[in-house]
């Protein structure tokens, strides 16, 4: 069998063939998803250097893992949490600092005048966001920016859906605090 005869396989058919031995299988699931996974795993990284390699071992995992897939979710749920986890790993094991993440926020803030209102909104709400308590952002970024549920959030996270509604109005009103000077100048 040739790979575009896996282009028309579900995710589900994918990982199965993967699992069976089919050797293009996962390399399909994985060009199918990547875009979407980088993205996530840029949204999770305090340093944008280190999601490359996040984003490797966590399809090398994806890989390993393939056999023990439950499929009670969605396999896009599953790599998702696989990436988020793998992001997470790589964070704890640099153990970054929130002193260092400041100090790396102030040196990538631009020049107001070399910028458009909006690139410079978009940057000041992302640095925002990176300031964050790591289980706020997170909970913030799956809920309101991936647009994932309540529920949904809490199962990829590993934790109670009351948890992660706390986590997200916390996160919301530490936000309205940091981004108040901007209601006045926009």
């Amino acid at each position: 069998m040739n790979r575009g005869d896996l282009e028309h396989y579900s995710d589900i058919e994918l990982l199965r063939a993967h699992v069976a031995g089919q050797r293009h299988a996962f390399t399909v699931l994985v060009r199918r998803h990547h875009d979407r996974m980088a993205a996530v795993a840029y949204r999770t990284m305090n340093d944008p250097q280190d999601v490359p390699d996040a984003l490797q071992e966590a399809w090398a995992k994806a890989h390993e893992m393939a056999t023990q897939f439950r499929a009670d979710s969605a396999v896009s749920s599953w790599l998702h949490r696989i990436v988020i986890n793998a992001c997470l790993d790589r964070m704890r094991r640099s153990r970054v600092r929130a002193v260092k993440l400041v100090s790396e926020l102030d040196e990538r803030l631009p020049d107001p005048g070399d910028h458009a209102r909006s690139v410079d909104l978009s940057i000041t709400i992302n640095n925002a966001l990176r300031l964050l308590p790591e289980d706020q952002r997170r909970a913030i970024l799956l809920v309101d920016v991936e647009g994932y549920t309540i529920a949904e959030t809490a199962e990829l996270l590993g934790v109670a859906t009351g948890t992660i509604k706390s986590r997200c109005a916390r996160g919301r009103l530490r936000l309205s605090v940091m981004l108040a000077g901007l209601r006045t100048s926009v």
